[in-house]
């Protein structure tokens, strides 16, 4: 079993603690390190480079979304996965927009906080359910009259799949198809919306309401 690291980019002394107490009940989740701000420069020595950013949005100089787009243009492999108490849902697309890869509110409970790191590290991009209505309500728009999207009903529901924090694995089994089947349909996907990553994409949708 992998195990994964964790920064956690959080200006709240006792939450900071808290949630790296909370990692360290886990066999499979290390934190590697903690700050209370972002750093004018990003840098990351090998062996203190994080698979996932645990990141706040309301930090002290530059913001959450600032810094997430900070790290991805330096580190685009490593997942930033939103831990706020913002619910804002101009905030929630900023932040995809910026690259992450999760959105997580400061409520959840300890135990999802875990299995959404785990999802993030696995290729997932898990969200709280407030957040992710909020999301397919922008997508459908105030009179509920959805605009076309240039998807196949599969193709739809691989994306909702995505969105929902889905794992390529757990997408196949959901709807009886291969892995492979998967990669075909999110390839395609990317294609259609003109994008290159799952985060593009759900912004894409959001963005130009297609659903």
């Amino acid at each position: 079993m992998p195990i994964i690291k964790v920064l956690i980019v959080e200006d709240n002394r006792p939450l900071q603690l808290a949630l790296k107490s909370l990692i360290e009940l886990s066999s499979d989740i290390v934190c590697v390190g903690e700050c209370n701000n972002c750093p004018a420069e990003i840098s990351f020595s090998d062996d203190q480079m994080p698979d996932v950013v645990l990141m706040d949005i309301d930090l002290p100089g530059v913001n959450g979304i600032d810094c997430t787009k900070k790290i991805k243009v330096s580190y685009p492999f490593v997942n930033v996965l939103i831990l706020t108490v913002i619910e804002s849902t101009e905030k929630i697309m900023e932040a995809i927009c910026a690259g992450a890869a999760g959105y997580l509110i400061k409520s959840a409970e300890p135990e999802k906080i875990l299995d959404s790191i785990r999802v993030v590290f696995r290729g997932g991009s898990p969200l709280t359910p407030s957040v992710a209505r909020k999301i397919f309500e922008n997508i459908y728009g105030e009179q509920g009259n959805p605009q076309k999207i240039p998807l196949n009903k599969r193709e739809y529901e691989v994306l909702k799949g995505l969105v929902d924090g889905l794992s390529y694995k757990m997408i196949a089994a959901k709807h009886f198809i291969s892995i492979d089947t998967v990669r075909t349909y999110i390839r395609s996907i990317y294609e259609k919306l003109e994008v290159h990553s799952r985060s593009e994409a759900v912004a894409r949708v959001f963005k130009d309401k297609l659903f």
